[in-house]
């Protein structure tokens, strides 16, 4: 069965961890999960001068604070408390100061004051990075505490106006928590409706179940009157009783008056009061230290399990961005260079994907054969280059000082050869889209490997590797395409010509302008509209055929020589490129963007922690 003092003692374990790897709870700069938060622990609320100090050295029986005007608390103190046997000697630790023992707490709270000043400077400044104390005594009970600089209501010389906003946002951070205690220290010896450790815990706390009162300087409040209507709980009701508590006066602590002494006094106090005696063995410090200690295991035995349900699933959720934002990087060039090469081969894997139809994105080069090039092939200007005026006008020029005889061939060919140079446009503008899509597509792939984002420098070098044979591809791409067009220009299909109708015709009956001597029929005239636009009509035919013939034969050339290059060597130049690659280069390759790494750093330091708190929970039999 676990024991209060194993109960105590194991958060306190675990809040030490939580310091020691950076986790002070709040919000870190990184949104990492926070155990701090989940921790039970009480926190001290107090305005200043409200004897907060005074009661936390009579808990503990020494003196070991910092004393002074204005703000002394500047960082949360987090105070563990551990009994040890009678007879064994006192001693404090500090976690910042692990293997030195402070016999003598002068020191204690000279110290206190250099590790502030050592992250606050001299300034007024306040930081939540807590200090860790540790006070090993017989004269006390195991308790965790945590110290809160002492709420205030105006700066004073040296601090920032945002200073009382600033402490009350610290204090209200720990206090808002579900699993904090709040112990809210007031004077007695002011009203208890102005009291500053009141007001925030009843705007935190509305019913009370979190708080526990106490009420200070009893014995300095104006003869005649008592604090019975607080401490009874009919000014201010809370779920747990209110704690009265006499400290040592000003004089006495200037005279160093000892603290078991001082305890011995407060005893006396409430015995022999005749408005406290009937409360006296529910009143001292030392009362409240044990009803503190006995509330705070009842919590932690409350909490515990779903204290290790968030860190079960911490833990995993951790693990599962590590594995995500990957693992250290080894230092040898070879082991460098296959870690290079095995994320080439999952940006790979992605990049065909995406042209396999795997992933999105392939399809829009069939994009490319189905929409663009034929609507781009459609929109030629076959209709003006084959008008009637300008057919006549390249028929002229071909036969030169001699008419054609019978058919205008050179007339042809060269209207044929024009037309067929259209077809040039398309087909590279066919090649360009095709590249443009390939470029988007390695964009993609590398931005969807998860292997190279830890890498921004790889990622420039791969991408710049893969444009290069992507422009590689092209090139080949366009001189293929662009030699479809000249074969065609180059060779005619002659059969298409021969299957043409004869343009002879005969003459009509009555007509005798088309008889000539000997009876013979004269051929038409072929110089009237009617028989250009006969040509025209058949070199459209023929650019129709071959329009037909480049739209199935361009995609082929643009699929062998682009989309199939790529997806079988688009990597071969920056493997080229990386083999020659010095060692120094390789690591310069592998240079991490400084915010994935200080992010992995901060995730380890916080699985580490998380790791930790398992450990020392499972080491600790619980009570079923």
């Amino acid at each position: 069965m676990a024991t209060m003092d194993s109960l105590i003692v194991l958060v306190n374990k675990i809040q030490k961890t939580c310091t020691v790897l950076g986790d002070h709870g709040g919000a870190d700069g990184f949104s990492l999960p926070t155990l701090w938060e989940a921790l039970p622990s009480v926190a001290v609320v107090g305005g200043q001068s409200s004897g907060k100090s005074s009661v936390l050295e009579s808990i503990v029986g020494r003196d070991f604070l910092p004393r002074g005007s204005g703000i002394v608390t500047r960082r949360p103190l987090v105070l563990q408390l551990h009994k040890t046997e009678d007879g064994e000697p006192e001693y404090a630790e500090f976690l910042h100061m692990p293997r030195r023992k402070f016999t003598d707490f002068a020191l204690v709270r000279k110290e206190i004051q250099d590790e502030t000043d050592r992250l606050t400077g001299k300034s007024k400044q306040i930081s939540n990075v807590p200090i860790h104390l540790s006070i090993y005594s017989p004269n006390v009970v195991n308790l965790t505490l945590i110290d809160l600089p002492g709420l205030t209501k105006v700066a004073i010389d040296g601090q920032p106006e945002s200073i009382v906003e600033d402490i009350e946002n610290m204090v209200r951070s720990y206090v808002e928590k579900p699993n904090c205690i709040i112990l809210a220290i007031s004077p007695a010896n002011q009203d208890i409706a102005t009291s500053d450790a009141i007001k925030l815990a009843r705007e935190v706390d509305p019913t009370g179940e979190r708080t526990f009162g106490v009420l200070t300087k009893l014995d300095l409040m104006d003869k005649g009157t008592n604090a019975l209507d607080v401490l009874e709980g009919r000014s201010y009701k809370l779920q747990h009783p209110w704690v009265g508590i006499v400290n040592r006066s000003q004089a006495e602590i200037n005279r160093n008056v000892d603290m078991i002494l001082a305890r011995r006094k407060e005893r006396e106090y409430f015995t022999t009061s005749p408005d406290y005696s009937h409360l006296s063995s529910k009143m001292g410090s030392e009362y409240l230290a044990k009803l503190l200690s006995k509330h705070l295991e009842a919590v932690i035995r409350a909490q515990i399990p779903s204290i290790t349900s968030l860190i079960n699933k911490t833990i995993d959720e951790l693990e599962s961005e590590m594995d995500h934002l990957g693992r250290p990087i080894a230092v040898d060039a070879g082991a460098q260079l296959y870690t290079i090469l095995e994320m080439c081969r999952a940006f790979d894997k992605i990049f065909k994907e995406h042209l396999d139809g795997g992933r999105p994105g392939g399809d829009r080069i069939y994009g490319v054969f189905d929409h663009q090039l034929p609507s781009a092939l459609r929109k030629l200007p076959f209709d003006r280059h084959l008008a009637v005026q300008n057919v006549k006008r390249v028929v002229s020029e071909a036969d030169g000082y001699q008419p054609h005889l019978i058919a205008p061939e050179q007339g042809y060919r060269r209207l044929i050869d024009s037309s067929l140079g259209f077809f040039r446009g398309p087909a590279e503008a066919s090649v360009d889209a095709v590249h443009f899509v390939l470029k988007e597509l390695v964009r993609k792939s590398i931005a969807e490997t998860q292997e190279l984002r830890r890498f921004p420098t790889l990622q420039t070098e791969l991408a710049a590797a893969a444009y290069h044979s992507l422009e590689q591809f092209r090139e080949e791409s366009r001189k293929t395409t662009v030699r479809l067009v000249d074969m065609e220009s180059s060779y005619l299909t002659v059969d298409f010509f021969r299957k043409l109708p004869q343009e002879i015709e005969r003459a009509g009956p009555d007509s005798k302008a088309g008889i000539v001597s000997g009876g013979a029929h004269a051929p038409i005239d072929r110089y009237n509209d009617a028989h250009f636009r006969r040509i025209a009509s058949n070199v459209s035919s023929y650019i129709g055929m071959v329009a037909e013939t480049l739209k199935n034969t361009i995609p082929k050339a643009v699929v062998y020589c682009q989309v199939r290059e790529a997806r079988r060597n688009l990597l071969n130049y920056f493997y080229t490129q990386v083999g020659r690659k010095e060692a120094k280069q390789l690591a310069q390759m592998l240079d991490e963007d400084p915010a994935l790494m200080e992010r992995r750093q901060q995730c380890a330091k916080r699985l580490e922690l998380y790791k930790s708190a398992r450990d020392e929970i499972d080491a600790v039999s619980w009570a079923r």
